[in-house]
């Protein structure tokens, strides 16, 4: 994404376009973070945890040239995710980029036949509803910015996972959750199409995360069987890059698509 001029004396130097990452202090959230922060980016992080929980995590963003603001909240409340999007214009007063990261899994991995109404409410308030309507707010906010400015620049990109399509049964609200978000990509990318401003999904295999840490041994085994092409685990770093690749403006004609983060677990093979 090209940087835009700044107002006044300073203009010769270009403004830092702003990205703001939910969940983002840790995980794949903060591989997003570290490369959006090498790519010129600065950057509005957010977590569940306080500040005084992450001053480590900024400390080592800042150390990459980005100007940081933490704001803390969970998206699926409706008051933390005004009051983030507030945070975010009092401090830079632009937004250009929305990586929608933030989602929970379930507590318990219970049967399809036993999950709870509480386990699909508590997973899909935050990864589905939470996130769409957060997205509904930043892009009516990409559009007043484009409104006074022609040459802004704005996208929105989703990380959902490959469970938005490969079904598993002790984790279905988790699958409802990020089959829905796919759709949201879609819905959103239909209507801010004729503004110009793109979306993205991002859909991660099996990523060595906090959230992963619980099965890495059913996942190590599966990996060495040929669950995936590429025989290993995926990183916070893979799905950074790709995130990084596609907010720097290099995809501006492929708005609604599905990028596969996945060491080929996906592809149909014999």
């Amino acid at each position: 994404m090209s940087h835009a001029p700044s107002d006044g004396p300073a203009a010769a130097t270009p403004r830092r376009p702003v990205a703001f990452i939910t969940g983002s202090s840790r995980g794949i959230g903060l591989g997003i973070a570290e490369h959006l922060a090498r790519n010129g980016f600065d950057l509005a992080i957010n977590g569940v945890r306080a500040e005084a929980e992450v001053t480590d995590v900024l400390a080592q963003l800042r150390a990459l040239g980005a100007d940081v603001l933490y704001c803390p909240g969970s998206i699926a409340d409706p008051e933390s995710r005004t009051a983030m999007l507030a945070r975010i214009e009092s401090h830079f007063g632009r937004l250009n980029v929305l990586v929608n990261n933030a989602g929970v899994a379930p507590n318990v991995r219970a049967d399809l036949l036993d999950t709870s109404e509480e386990s699909f409410d508590r997973v899909v308030n935050t990864n589905l509803k939470g996130t769409f309507f957060l997205t509904q707010a930043v892009a009516n906010w990409l559009i007043r910015q484009q409104a006074d400015d022609a040459a802004f620049q704005g996208m929105i990109i989703n990380i959902s996972s490959i469970s938005a399509t490969v079904a598993s049964v002790n984790r279905g609200e988790y699958c409802v959750s990020k089959a829905g978000l796919s759709m949201t990509t879609q819905l959103f990318a239909v209507r801010l199409g004729t503004f110009g401003i793109p979306v993205y999904e991002v859909r991660p295999g099996v990523i060595k995360t906090d959230m992963t840490a619980g099965v890495s041994a059913k996942y190590d085994a599966l990996i060495a069987n040929g669950l995936t092409v590429q025989p290993r685990w995926g990183l916070p770093d893979d799905v950074g890059r790709a995130v990084a690749a596609i907010a720097d403006g290099s995809f501006p004609y492929s708005t609604g698509q599905v990028f596969m983060i996945d060491g080929g677990l996906t592809l149909a093979r014999l």
